[in-house]
């Protein structure tokens, strides 16, 4: 078994990411709960809060056990004959109070099972960027950054993986993207085991390293009080995607997770409401998703 391997690095990846948010903003202070998961296993989910450039970011951790799959999980692999599972990740999101810095989300994730006398497992993950105002210079280099990390590994699959993330972080009822993408994969194991597991750490310390250089870069640039309305409006969307389509949310639900940890991603503050005319704020921004997209 695999697991308490990843457990102990995925626990240090947690730390290592809860320790770079921090350095954004000196104001930030960091809130941790320990949970027990009722099935088996638990988690340790930190709340990072700051008064000047983070309000709300999560960086959460839990590696659970079970006899029974959630059909959240089940729909892709097609698993019979399941006899005990562990399914352990690190999930992170970021809210920042400026609206000219992006949203930024990032999960990993490694997933063991007995089927039977046989032992299957597979990684999984990606990250993403939801920005409210981007260029098309910050796109590239978000996006370079991805490429970057694949052919690190020689797995000639960013394609593969920006396309998924593309499709996947996609609201249909909106008929829009949910930001300009990144890269998202699930049931790597192709390769061989340590392989696939220095891909899934090196993608979380891509994440924060990219995240962190558009983060510094943008904390300092002013905004006004109709941009910032906008941000709150944009934030809707984050909403209806994690509640209606995420996977993520749902396995943690459905699996009997801790509620105020799965939904620990959502933002502190959001609006329906458009408290101006947005009209030439989104047109850019979609037309930036477009751009990202091709």
């Amino acid at each position: 078994m695999n697991t308490k391997e990843i457990k102990i690095l995925y626990t240090r990846t947690q730390n290592e990411i809860i320790n770079r948010l921090i350095d954004l903003d000196e104001t930030s202070k960091k809130h941790i709960i320990r949970w027990k998961h009722k099935q088996g296993g638990g988690g340790r989910s930190c709340e990072i809060v700051g008064k000047r450039y983070i309000e709300k970011a999560a960086v959460n951790f839990s590696s659970i056990t079970g006899k029974e799959l959630p059909t959240s999980a089940l729909e892709k692999t097609g698993i019979k004959g399941l006899k005990s599972f562990n399914a352990t990740g690190v999930s992170v999101i970021v809210h920042p109070w400026n609206p000219k810095i992006p949203c930024s989300h990032m999960n990993i994730r490694f997933f063991e099972a007995n089927i039977g006398s046989k032992n299957i497992w597979w990684f999984g993950g990606g990250f993403d960027l939801t920005p409210y105002f981007i260029t098309e210079k910050d796109i590239l280099f978000w996006k370079s950054s991805a490429k970057a990390l694949c052919d690190k590994f020689n797995i000639n699959s960013y394609k593969e993986y920006s396309s998924t993330c593309n499709n996947y972080f996609y609201l249909p009822h909106r008929d829009e993207p949910r930001g300009i993408g990144g890269i998202f994969y699930d049931q790597l194991n192709k390769l061989d085991y340590t392989k696939c597991k220095d891909f899934s750490l090196e993608c979380a310390k891509t994440f924060i390293d990219s995240y962190s250089t558009i983060f510094n870069k943008k904390k300092l640039l002013k905004f006004t009080k109709k941009e910032r309305s906008f941000q709150l409006y944009r934030r809707g969307r984050y909403v209806e995607f994690n509640l209606l389509y995420d996977r993520g949310t749902l396995f943690g639900l459905q699996s009997g997770g801790r509620p105020e940890s799965i939904l620990m991603s959502m933002p502190p503050l959001v609006s329906w409401n458009k408290d101006y005319d947005f009209k030439d704020y989104e047109n850019k921004l979609l037309k930036m998703f477009k751009l990202a997209r091709k």
